[in-house]
């Protein structure tokens, strides 16, 4: 998300060619990680309930059972500070800030339960275009909390998504998975929103979050 940073803030130095080769290199990993995921991982959850699957809370778990591993890095570079500096403090993040994680852990957490809740209801198709009205929802809450700035590409884009789930909404039920009730089908169709809407605003709150550590050039790397 492209948010203009403050005058005041220092613009990052330049990479050197070397670390700009890796900074592209770890970008494109993360991209391809995400595509893999974001294209592989519904369509895995949806076989998972089609085969008769009924453990929601198991879905939802496998999305954020690797958050250990980043603790391997944590604990690797307080092992490298506290090898150049005996004093050196166990943590270098306010507490503030740690709690503002935690939230957004328990946010995200709790929008991968709604997320596997709904598409337990819903084909991959539906809950892909209600995954899609995320945008609408980072929009409005980004101009709200972090004062993003609208263009006519972000509202061109909102407007389409809408129409999108509009003519999904006319057309609702047809697509129902087998064993699905009516009553079922609809709340997966609340729940898949109420995950698009939550993640609108995580996203938001993780940028107002990054504002907060007084980071400038993580800011405006964002």
């Amino acid at each position: 998300m492209d948010v203009e940073a403050p005058k005041n803030m220092v613009p990052a130095p330049p990479l050197a060619p070397r670390g700009k080769g890796m900074h592209w290199l770890l970008v494109a990993i993360n991209c391809g990680m995400l595509a893999l995921g974001n294209t592989a991982g519904p369509l895995l959850t949806r076989l998972y309930y089609s085969k008769g699957g009924q453990r929601q809370w198991l879905s939802a778990w496998l999305k954020t059972a690797g958050w250990p591993l980043l603790l391997i890095p944590v604990v690797a570079s307080y092992i490298t500070r506290r090898a150049r500096d005996p004093s050196a403090p166990l943590l270098l993040t306010r507490p503030r800030i740690l709690l503002a994680a935690a939230a957004l852990g328990l946010a995200t957490s709790t929008d991968n339960f709604l997320y596997a809740y709904g598409l337990s209801y819903l084909p991959v198709s539906t809950s892909a275009i209600l995954s899609s009205m995320q945008l609408a929802f980072t929009v409005l809450f980004a101009f709200l909390i972090v004062r993003q700035r609208l263009t006519a590409f972000s509202l061109n884009a909102v407007v389409l998504v809408t129409i999108g789930a509009l003519v999904l909404g006319l057309h609702a039920s047809s697509d129902r998975p087998a064993g699905v009730s009516r009553g079922q089908y609809w709340m997966g169709l609340f729940f898949s929103l109420g995950t698009t809407a939550l993640y609108g605003l995580v996203l938001p709150l993780v940028k107002l979050t990054y504002k907060a550590t007084s980071a400038p050039q993580a800011v405006a790397a964002l």
